[in-house]
């Protein structure tokens, strides 16, 4: 029994270790690195996105970045996974609940975090032009609480 307990112990032993030396490439970027584009056509129009490292739309983690325009409302949505949020740079606001409510609104300035768990329903607004960093474990789905909301539905045919 000693036996069978001492190879169990080795493999996971070498299986842990096999795991942490899986190869993983490294990522250094300056601010002027940052590759931006349009952001998918569920976000808003003039919202613009980076893809950081991994990628938001398979399993596994992510990191994104948004640069927002100022007054740029998002509606209230939510998402399966835990969205962590850091704001760059600017002033973005945030209220939880499933209508978006002005008085609600709590401002993050730069170095601001807020963690919105999953299925939590929220809502935005850029205060300024804002430049936020979002990671979290992939697939990153957004899904608004009013369907009407989704920009990819208004703005069909445009």
């Amino acid at each position: 029994m000693k036996k069978i307990i001492k190879v169990v112990l080795t493999l996971v032993a070498l299986a842990a270790f096999g795991l942490a030396q899986e190869k993983t490439t490294h990522i250094v970027l300056t601010a002027d690195e940052v590759k931006w584009g349009p952001a998918p056509p569920s976000v808003p129009k003039g919202v613009q996105l980076a893809v950081v490292s991994g990628n938001p739309g398979a399993s596994g983690p992510f990191v994104i970045r948004l640069k927002i325009p100022a007054g740029q409302k998002i509606a209230p949505h939510w998402h399966p996974t835990d969205e962590n949020v850091t704001v760059i740079s600017g002033t973005v606001a945030f209220g939880m609940g499933e209508k978006f409510n002005q008085a609600a609104l709590k401002n993050l300035a730069a170095g601001g975090y807020a963690l919105m768990p999953a299925e939590m329903r929220h809502f935005a607004m850029a205060k300024t032009a804002v430049i936020l960093q979002v990671h979290g474990t992939g697939p990153f789905v957004l899904n608004y609480v009013n369907p009407a909301d989704d920009p990819s539905k208004t703005n069909a045919g445009k």
